[in-house]
């Protein structure tokens, strides 16, 4: 089976029930946005299940709040928000917010690409949901994002050195520690 195959799902084929609510919104959201989406992949013409926007990183949280707020659109779930490391391609991360609209029942994915060392924006001021997955991308790909209100580890011990979904993480980089974290007071306070 190819990749491009239409498969249907529960709600049926997404890519021909939306094709028409999505080609509008993304026409609407380059007219608003124009200089800051680097580029647009829609299903059928690409081998994607929903449209991928992607957006400069400087734009995020004015294009993740229109999308939240304007009529038309109204993307009040954030359904997911991940990472992927791209290495060795440059630039090395993808920032990616998975949107679902409870009043349309469309989806759509924003993407944003990060150099080494660079930040983004926290999402929490739109979405307060988004706190716990930027501490998780913090920790596994150490991606800061700026503004976040408690940006540290949420899997891995304090003193784990390194983030383990990166490339470059050793496959065999285990850590083991014989002795028990040190209590943080400041949490307990």
């Amino acid at each position: 089976m190819d990749i491009r195959t239409q498969v249907s799902t529960n709600y049926g084929d997404m890519a021909t029930k939306f094709a028409d609510t999505w080609k509008s919104q993304v026409s609407r959201l380059q007219a608003r946005f124009s200089t800051a989406i680097e580029e647009v992949r829609m299903p059928i013409e690409f081998p994607v299940d929903v449209p991928i926007v992607y957006v400069k990183k400087d734009s995020i949280i004015g294009v993740l709040s229109f999308l939240k707020t304007e009529q038309g659109f109204e993307y009040g779930f954030l359904a997911d928000l991940t990472a992927i490391d791209e290495s060795p391609a440059e630039p090395r991360f993808e920032i990616v917010y998975n949107l679902y609209s409870l009043t349309s029942k469309a989806r759509i994915r924003v993407k944003v690409r990060l150099a080494e060392g660079e930040e983004i924006s926290t999402a929490v001021p739109v979405w307060r949901g988004a706190d716990w997955a930027e501490r998780e991308i913090f920790d596994m790909f150490g991606v800061k994002f700026t503004g976040h209100p408690d940006l540290r580890r949420i899997l891995m011990a304090d003193r784990w050195e390194g983030h383990p979904l990166r490339k470059d993480y050793p496959l065999r980089g285990y850590q083991v520690f014989t002795d028990p974290d040190p209590i943080n007071q400041s949490l307990l306070d």
